[in-house]
């Protein structure tokens, strides 16, 4: 009997939480005649020995970036690694956000203070901003997030600790993620597939499931997928995978985040979601073994 074809799916060895999805993606790539390998980016592996590498759930990368970042150019050095290098070094640092809205793409407004940076809190105070939220430029998941009034000293204490860290950005809060929630458009090989809307918990406003969110059926209007796809459009290279997660602000769509390393792809969220990603990989696989 031939021996299937193998890919790595790659993780990380300590979670935020259980990977949800991960097993749905390993059945149907299965049904497709490739066996996948789900292994942590930082364990002692033969990465070459594997004709794709898929980065998909390393959800404790940004505690350890510049080893991830090696990680990530050596082993793309040694096989096809989806997403590209390219693409992966640029989206996790969320300056990536700061380089779209100069080139026209519509974003969230973000002020952006460097780390060490000793003006921080006469910079938030310019703003002239009531509600904010305070984050690292490097996270996931709503890790090290702060709402709060600008002018509480809670506030100004949780930015000069971050800032102590790390690069901060700060965003007005979008009154609309309560409301009505954050919209995620999910894209394989460049091509739109599913979305979903996230809501948050009563009294909160992280849409995340680990905070309460909940997930729900979303059809994107006309401007959404415009927005999305121009989004997609700004990245260094072509995605494998990407999912694009917009909010509304004064009456229009606008970028939240572009998830391009290993965003949770809600693949049980529609009977084809997991399909159609296996199916770009099996694309990806079949370009990889003609080189």
């Amino acid at each position: 009997m031939p021996q299937l074809p193998r890919i790595t799916l790659v993780t990380g060895a300590k979670m935020t939480k259980p990977d949800p999805e991960t097993h749905l993606l390993v059945a149907v790539l299965a049904q497709l005649g490739i066996a996948a390998d789900v292994l942590p980016w930082n364990s002692e592996q033969d990465w070459a020995a594997y004709p794709l590498v898929v980065v998909r759930t390393p959800w404790d990368y940004f505690r350890h970036l510049d080893s991830f970042l090696a990680w990530v150019e050596r082993t793309s050095a040694l096989t096809r690694l989806v997403n590209p290098a390219a693409v992966i070094a640029w989206n996790s640092h969320k300056g990536y956000l700061r380089e779209l809205a100069a080139r026209g793409v519509a974003t969230v407004p973000t002020l952006w203070i460097e780390r060490a940076a000793a003006d921080a809190g006469a910079r938030l105070a310019a703003q002239g901003w009531d509600e904010v939220v305070v984050k690292p430029a490097v996270s996931i998941g709503a890790i090290g997030a702060l709402r709060a009034q600008a002018e509480d000293p809670a506030c100004r204490a949780h930015l000069e600790s971050l800032v102590a860290a790390g690069d901060v950005m700060v965003q007005p809060f979008v009154r609309s993620i309560a409301e009505a929630g954050e919209v995620s458009l999910i894209y394989f090989g460049g091509t739109f597939s599913h979305a979903i809307c996230k809501r948050p918990a009563a009294g909160d406003y992280r849409v995340q499931d680990m905070y309460g969110g909940t997930v729900h059926a979303h059809t994107p209007s006309t401007a959404e997928r415009a927005l999305a796809e121009a989004v997609l459009a700004h990245a260094p290279a072509a995605t494998t995978y990407a999912r694009v997660d917009l909010v509304s602000h004064e009456g229009r769509p606008v970028l939240m985040e572009l998830e391009a390393i290993e965003p949770e792809l809600f693949l049980g969220a529609t009977p084809d979601a997991a399909a159609n990603f296996a199916a770009e990989i099996a694309r990806q696989l079949e370009q990889a073994s003609a080189r």
